[in-house]
């Protein structure tokens, strides 16, 4: 899906780490069809990594994400695409609410670094 490759390539853009993306269409109930999970090492970065995926992927898709939350803080900024949500946290935040866990019966897929 060119929109889930287009997020992805904007996070390595800024060393966005441990890249994850769940596939989770054949889910009920489900809260969107994909999550995109990264994490940065700094609020500076988190932030930074939001800025880019909001950025580049309108340059190359044309899509806007329809809400932003998180930009407060930067632990954990999540990028609402509607059938596509994009989250990237802090380690410690990301352990934490473990969301890989809680949507585990999704394909899950490591994107190498």
């Amino acid at each position: 899906m060119k929109l889930i490759d287009k997020i992805v390539e904007a996070i390595q853009n800024k060393k966005g780490q441990r890249i994850v993306t769940i596939d989770m269409r054949k889910l009920s109930p489900k809260p969107c069809d994909w999550f995109v999970i990264a994490e940065g090492g700094s609020n500076v970065q988190v932030t930074a990594i939001a800025d880019e995926v909001e950025d580049f992927v309108r340059e190359q898709t044309k899509e806007k994400p329809i809400a932003i939350a998180g930009r407060d803080n930067a632990e954990w900024i999540a990028l609402d695409y509607g059938n596509v949500m994009v989250h990237i946290f802090q380690r410690a935040a990301r352990e934490y609410y473990d969301i890989e866990q809680l949507w585990a019966d999704g394909i899950i897929k490591q994107i190498e670094e």
